[in-house]
């Protein structure tokens, strides 16, 4: 009797691919994420909502946006500034649906409404908006916390997010060649200036940073990753080297008296009787940067919008590199190089929808009169 009941289990295990007991656990598959959680998802993942700054762009650089069936409203507004490379690429973004405001601020009665329903919430800083665990409560999805990382002291956090997200949606190899793609890019740019003595490295500043809005001349990064990349010496680290962000006085910059001085054109946003090139062009205060004096001001794309887009930060340091460096950076074309780079990581070469938004001033010397 035993034994009969044994076959007709086996008959069964090889008619249906079903083992007694274990298919509820082939079905599903355990992850760690970022804030050290043990997360059920599917065994195969096809249908994902992204949550919080930059979430959506990492499924971009993944070529994985197929499976993404919802967006936050950040991604249907419409203005006359966007300086998202990923956005730009793919437009069709803004016709999907929506499961809530930006910066994490999720909306759990439209994310149950809907269809295709997700199967998993991908969520970048997780302090913003709905937390992880109330999200999950009220939605009965798997949520996978990613740290969204940088390209500086917090890359492996970067490249952990990539990977993990490669590992829930099935594009462990892209991601493997994007994490490549960042290094040998990195790699290009520091080969070209580590030999750079200290004494032969140009003085330079930003202003015009973007921080949760747009800013003045005064506002700055004193980690300012494409300083660092291109060779030059950021005066601005003398207001603290452990600062993501700095305001500075008037006082302070006309003392530090760069030898080159770029604006990122996230300002522009403030209008044009305000912002870092209205400040430079008619406060009289900086009339005797050396800078301004010798031309030498420089508009940048903006980097920091709905936090790091990667691959302006690393076009933004090539133009730097050619403008403070030319030998250096002599078969660089900085505008190609920057559509290079947007191609690999978002499909598509933006590079003159990016300074067409901020009136083709990206890359150039700007008009100081």
């Amino acid at each position: 009797m035993k034994s009969t009941a044994l076959r007709t289990a086996l008959a069964l295990v090889c008619l249906f691919g079903l083992t007694p007991g274990l298919s509820r656990a082939a079905e599903t598959r355990s992850v760690t994420d970022a804030a050290g959680n043990a997360v059920e998802v599917p065994a195969k993942v096809e249908r994902v909502i992204c949550s919080g700054p930059g979430c959506l762009r990492l499924l971009t650089y993944l070529q994985a946006l197929d499976v993404v069936v919802a967006v936050d409203d950040i991604e249907t507004k419409r203005t006359a500034f966007d300086a998202r490379p990923y956005a730009l690429a793919h437009p069709e973004l803004k016709k999907l649906p929506l499961f809530g405001e930006f910066r994490g601020h999720d909306n759990p009665e439209l994310i149950a409404a809907l269809q295709p329903a997700p199967q998993v919430i991908f969520k970048t800083y997780s302090t913003m908006g709905l937390d992880p665990k109330t999200l999950r409560e009220k939605t009965g999805l798997p949520v996978v916390v990613l740290d969204y990382g940088d390209l500086g002291r917090n890359r492996p956090a970067l490249y952990a997010a990539l990977r993990l997200v490669g590992e829930v949606v099935g594009k462990k190899d892209r991601a493997e060649a994007v994490i490549a793609f960042f290094d040998a890019t990195i790699a290009d740019l520091e080969g070209r200036v580590k030999d750079l003595p200290k004494e032969r490295r140009k003085t330079c500043y930003v202003g015009g940073i973007a921080k949760k809005g747009p800013h003045g001349l005064l506002s700055t990064e004193p980690n300012y990753a494409p300083f660092e990349l291109a060779g030059c010496v950021n005066v601005a680290r003398e207001a603290g080297e452990d600062l993501d962000h700095a305001a500075v006085a008037k006082e302070k910059l006309l003392v530090w008296d760069p030898a080159y001085l770029f604006i990122d054109l996230a300002t522009a946003q403030m209008g044009d009787a305000a912002g870092g090139l209205y400040e430079i062009r008619t406060d009289p205060v900086f009339a005797g940067l050396s800078a301004k004096a010798s031309g030498q001001v420089y508009g940048l794309l903006p980097y920091n919008w709905y936090t790091t887009n990667f691959g302006s930060l690393l076009a933004d340091a090539y133009f730097i590199g050619k403008t403070v460096n030319p030998e250096r950076f002599a078969d660089v074309d900085p505008a190609a190089k920057a559509d290079a780079i947007y191609a690999f990581l978002v499909g598509q070469p933006v590079f003159a929808q990016m300074t067409g938004a901020f009136g083709g001033l990206a890359f150039k010397p700007l008009p100081l009169r």
